[in-house]
């Protein structure tokens, strides 16, 4: 049966409704009294909910069952249930159903959508509908924070530059998918894929199964302070070492965090120091060490690897973290010499500190003389 829903935001765009219904459906411009747009925790997709006085423009679309039973999925993961509304649609008004949250619930000023917002959440709201019929409300909304992070570095991927000087320029054109598969999804997910690959001998490989850890782009940070020559590493308990069995989890570490779907690796990695460290850094004082996949054969995580020349005073040290995300974060100031040991007692097993260590050592003289320089300048 054919149904008028009022919609509004970015589903006003024919091509982003058909995206998430997966059909063309007609419409016509509307007004919605009574009702705002909002913004609700992360979800960064605009909803509505009841307000006395105020009026959200949108459209109205004759939808059939399928579609709004698409629509009922996508909304429960931002929070928002259906309800019976009046819009005003050429000085007249029609009965519709629409998507608000509930009225005791707490939200802020709708997200403000540019381009690039507009293609992550595109592509966020297509994973999620492709999950859909897999997996319930409650996975869809543990997914959806990663879906638009990992949205983000898909877009990313896109734009790197990627050299093929030593390698073949290849590219996802000499991979042939016969079947994508999700056989897990909440927060994290597992894809896998039936493909082929074109080989250095000539034609395609047989179709292989491979299957890999959906994540998304991360940052390292090692904060350094040339001057005393120290540097700040952290400790934390980690799932990976615990589940493989070590017998002490509690690992040494570089700063470190998943990039946000809408800042810059930069602005993660001042957020993420702050958070971690309770240091304040400057973005010109960020030195880049290398953007790289840390386990390429079986997870997504690209990261983004700095040193962040700062100062270090005794008593910077402390136990700090995010309780959201039940973080007990505990950071040490050793000497640079200190963490060398530790990497060659086999103490530090993070392999992003350790390749941070390493660069250090090839450049520590020159960031000390500098440091020097500019303090009897």
């Amino acid at each position: 049966m054919i149904q008028p829903v009022f919609l509004f935001g970015p589903f006003c765009d024919l091509s982003f409704l058909r995206d998430v219904v997966g059909e063309d459906a007609p419409k016509a411009g509307a007004i919605l009294d009574d009702y705002a747009l909002c913004g609700v925790d992360q979800s960064l997709m605009p909803v509505l909910v009841a307000r006395s006085g105020a009026t959200v423009e949108g459209v109205i679309a004759d939808l059939d069952a399928d579609a709004r039973a698409r629509l009922d999925v996508f909304f429960a993961v931002m929070g928002a249930k259906p309800v019976q509304v009046v819009p005003r649609l050429y000085q007249t008004q029609t009965e519709a159903l629409t998507y608000s949250l509930a009225a005791h619930m707490q939200c802020h000023a709708a997200p403000e959508w540019s381009g690039t917002q507009a293609a992550v959440m595109r592509r966020a709201c297509t994973e999620i509908m492709e999950l859909a019929d897999a997996f319930s409300a409650e996975a869809l909304q543990a997914r959806w924070p990663m879906a638009l992070a990992h949205a983000a570095s898909t877009l990313r991927a896109q734009a790197d530059d990627n050299p093929a000087r030593q390698r073949n320029a290849w590219d996802r054109h000499d991979v042939e998918v016969a079947q994508a598969r999700r056989p897990y999804a909440w927060y994290f997910s597992v894809a896998e894929d039936d493909l082929r690959f074109r080989q250095f001998g000539g034609g395609f490989s047989a179709v292989v199964k491979r299957a890999g850890f959906v994540m998304c782009d991360a940052v390292t940070v090692l904060p350094y302070d040339p001057v005393r020559d120290v540097v700040m590493v952290i400790e934390q308990f980690r799932f990976g070492p615990w589940l493989r069995g070590a017998r002490n989890a509690w690992i040494l570490e570089p700063v470190a965090g998943r990039v946000d779907p809408f800042e810059t690796p930069e602005d993660c990695a001042l957020r993420e120091t702050q958070e971690e460290a309770q240091l304040t850094l400057r973005k010109d004082r960020l030195l880049s060490i290398g953007n790289v996949y840390p386990s390429p054969g079986a997870i997504t995580e690209f990261l983004y690897q700095y040193v962040a020349l700062t100062d270090l005073p005794d008593g910077a040290e402390g136990v700090s973290g995010l309780d959201s995300e039940a973080e007990d974060i505990r950071s040490h100031i050793i000497p640079f010499t200190r963490l060398m040991a530790l990497i060659q007692s086999g103490e530090v097993t993070n392999g992003p500190l350790v390749q941070s260590a390493y660069w250090l050592a090839l450049n520590r003289e020159r960031l000390r003389a500098d440091a020097a320089a500019q303090a009897g300048g």
